[in-house]
């Protein structure tokens, strides 16, 4: 039966915190290390209660009620007070927002042991408990707005003498709990990486619970807050919540267990027919319309709408995810989920991805138990009603087109396209699909992404750039591949049989140079490679020929680029700033790249207890951050002389003027593709039979000569080969 205690009325609104209190302590101790305002009230006069009294309120004690001196008793009308209450400045105006015009005031109201700061608005709310209210803060219509003695707003501590089975953990990339982590406020999307990963490192794993536990108070008795200007409106019920200011909630059914980030920058708001119960929602966020979320982070300025769900998942920064289902996922940042028919589960996505209708990501159905995963790079692109089977990888900028895949994957090489040809029952993988047939598309969303990123603390630095050390040292894992693929084929011809076997170096000497010198033969081949599908069918290459020399000037480019940008004084100061150059490892922690020994060394760190708390990891990552753009040169530089096959002490003037003057080109032909890639749409006969004449197209989607990205690009092919033409003669190239 239900556990309903019938105690005392006179106890209401007193005995708030169930647990023996500090010595010399009373329970409101903690309540006035919140809110430091306590000298600035005093007690009712007798005029002030006479006045409450005949505007129908009510108090157990009114010597319990506490004011400012600008307290204006006609403004308290209908109020039923329990316990401590204390109300600031009460002035006879009244406040509006997006034409909600109500008086200053509360009425009409149950409270209980609250405070209020100045020119608030309460109206019907039927139950406030234990909440501090700052200035000019809006709840109405409201029915239930409370907070216990245990409240830990999604935090994933237990208070004091609560049991361990009360712990919130949210359930990342595996559906077995095997990757649990501990949610906090301010979990950044390396932290949950980290986490995640590592498991088999015991001394790691430890140190991060113990980061969080040291980060909060385990203590019993914190009040819920809500920052000034925030407006809570016709929600049902709110429970051990807190917010910040300038945040906007209207209509939601349910909020348990929440923090909810908000400031006058980024301000966070919550919509109609919204349930978020054990989360923690960061600054700029939007939640609208029916969203479902469940043990949860949203990092800042991410969004969810139309009737998502998000469940044991994080959502990375500048996401979007809209009427779909997400569950037990780590999502880096900038993530777009639009379309009601698609699922992701179980899958650590790194950013810049995009999910189609119809596509399913990671459904455990097809295994023999749920503990299954998928982790996909950056630029993952499932298309149109892909269905994938876990365990399964994808390099960065990996888009699959429509099918069903029944085996699991291993995608190694970046920027591809990946189909599945059932007719002929081949695996197909195309590298560098992107800079031969869509240039346009994966140009701009590196733009946009940067464009879109509104956070207002960049702690991590994100890496949106399509050609970055994580791409590049897989395009270098890719041109192995593609290599060692190509002279298989080449010799598995009757009169190219070898004499003997070779070894891995032979071929992929053989394989370069098929590659670079005969590139037309190259085509005629039909390449195959292994270990990308876990079965017996066949997985084809195609355009290697293309594709092997597009990823080797796309490296030259990276690497002129990042020297072009660094702006150095002199080729004698470059060569300072690179002497150490060499091509290593790279990792993407939550859209931070690093290099792989920067990792160890942190972990070294964490281990040591040389950082020992989430603040200095966050540290951290942004003293790495201004170590990025000097090992990014290094790596670019590295990785340029290696693909030109030059080492670093026989690099000269004449070698470097040369590939400027080569990058120019690249850029010009990666510009040319850009606009051809676009031309297309407006050339298509069948893009152009829904309208009635192209003025009619320019009309509706824009003219091609006015497109706002294209125009930028041009722009900016510009002013690279202004700044190439200056660098080479002020450096006498």
């Amino acid at each position: 039966m239900n556990n309903i205690r019938k105690m005392p009325l006179e106890q209401l609104g007193y005995n708030f915190i169930e647990d023996e209190l500090p010595k010399g302590k009373d329970e409101y101790y903690l309540r006035n290390e919140q809110w430091q305002r306590q000298d600035q009230y005093r007690q009712l006069t007798a005029y002030e209660v006479e006045a409450l009294v005949r505007n129908d309120n009510t108090s157990d004690n009114w010597n319990n009620i506490f004011v400012s001196n600008e307290f204006n008793p006609q403004l308290v009308q209908h109020c039923h007070f329990f316990g401590m209450v204390r109300i600031g400045k009460l002035e006879p105006y009244y406040l509006e927002y997006r034409n909600l015009k109500l008086p200053v005031g509360l009425y009409n109201s149950t409270i209980c042991a609250c405070d209020f700061g100045d020119n608030v608005v309460v109206h019907n709310v039927n139950y406030l408990s234990h909440y501090i209210l700052g200035n000019e803060v809006i709840i109405a219509n409201v029915n239930e707005m409370v907070t216990s003695d245990v409240a830990k707003f999604g935090n994933g501590i237990i208070k004091s003498a609560e049991p361990e089975n009360l712990r919130i953990e949210l359930e990342l990339c595996n559906e077995n709990g095997g990757r649990s982590v501990l949610p906090f406020d301010g979990m950044l999307p390396g932290d949950a990486y980290l986490w995640t990963r590592y498991r088999d490192d015991e001394q790691l794993q430890q140190q991060f619970r113990n980061f969080t536990e040291k980060q909060f108070d385990k203590r019993r008795g914190y009040y819920g807050m809500v920052g000034d200007r925030t407006v809570v409106k016709n929600c049902r019920m709110i429970k051990d919540v807190t917010i910040g200011t300038d945040a906007y909630l209207k209509g939601a059914n349910k909020l348990k267990n929440l923090t909810i980030n908000s400031n006058a920058e980024a301000r966070s708001q919550i919509g109609e027919g919204c349930e978020l119960v054990n989360g923690i929602i960061g600054y700029g966020c939007r939640i609208f319309y029916g969203v479902k979320a469940v043990r949860f982070v949203m990092a800042s300025h991410s969004q969810l709408k139309y009737g998502a769900r998000l469940i044991n998942s994080y959502l990375g920064n500048n996401s979007t995810i809209s009427c779909c289902e997400v569950l037990n996922s780590l999502i880096f940042p900038a993530h777009e989920q639009h379309h009601n028919n698609s699922f992701l589960c179980a899958s650590l996505v790194m950013g810049q991805s995009n999910m189609a209708a119809g596509a399913t990501v990671g459904s455990n159905h097809n295994s023999r138990g749920a503990d299954g995963e998928i982790i996909a790079g950056r630029g993952f692109w499932p298309g149109l009603c892909v269905s994938l089977k876990h365990n399964s990888r994808f390099a960065n900028f990996t888009l699959l087109s429509k099918g069903n895949y029944m085996s699991e994957l291993n995608i190694q090489i970046p920027f591809s396209l990946v189909s599945n040809d059932e007719h002929d029952n081949t695996l197909r993988v195309m590298p560098a699909y992107w800079f031969m047939y869509n240039m346009y598309a994966i140009a701009r969303n590196s733009w946009k992404y940067v464009d879109r990123d509104k956070r207002t603390d960049k702690v991590q630095l994100i890496e949106y750039d399509y050609l970055a050390p994580d791409s590049v040292e897989e395009m270098f894992q890719a041109m192995a591949i593609m290599e060692i693929a190509t002279a298989k084929a080449w010799l598995a011809l009757p009169e190219n049989t070898p004499k003997k076997e070779l070894t891995e170096k032979d071929l992929r000497k053989k394989g370069k140079e098929l590659l670079l010198e005969k590139p037309e033969d190259v085509s005629r081949l039909t390449i195959y490679v292994d270990n990308f599908e876990n079965s017996n069918r066949r997985t084809m290459l195609l355009k290697v020929h293309k594709a092997y020399p597009i990823f080797r000037d796309l490296i030259v480019y990276y690497g002129i680029k990042n020297i072009v940008a660094a702006g150095k004084p002199s080729f004698i100061a470059l060569q300072a700033a690179v002497k150490n150059a060499k091509r290593t490892p790279w990792l993407n922690i939550g859209g931070q790249l690093m290099k792989t020994d920067t990792v160890e060394a942190l972990k070294q760190k964490i281990r040591k207890n040389r950082i020992s708390g989430w603040q200095q990891l966050h540290e951290a990552y942004s003293d790495i951050s201004k170590e990025y753009p000097g090992d990014k040169l290094q790596h670019a530089v590295a990785s340029m002389l290696e693909v030109k096959d030059v080492p670093l002490k026989n690099f000269t003037t004449e070698q470097l003027s040369q590939w400027m003057v080569d990058s120019i080109q690249t850029l010009e032909w990666m510009a040319e593709g850009i606009y051809k890639s676009r031309e297309k749409d407006y050339n298509n006969p069948f893009r152009k039979m829904t309208y009635n004449s192209e003025k009619e197209m320019n009309i509706v989607v824009g003219s091609l000569e006015h497109n706002s990205f294209i125009n930028e690009t041009m722009n900016e092919l510009g002013e690279y080969k202004e700044k190439v033409r200056r660098l080479i003669n002020e450096w006498e190239l």
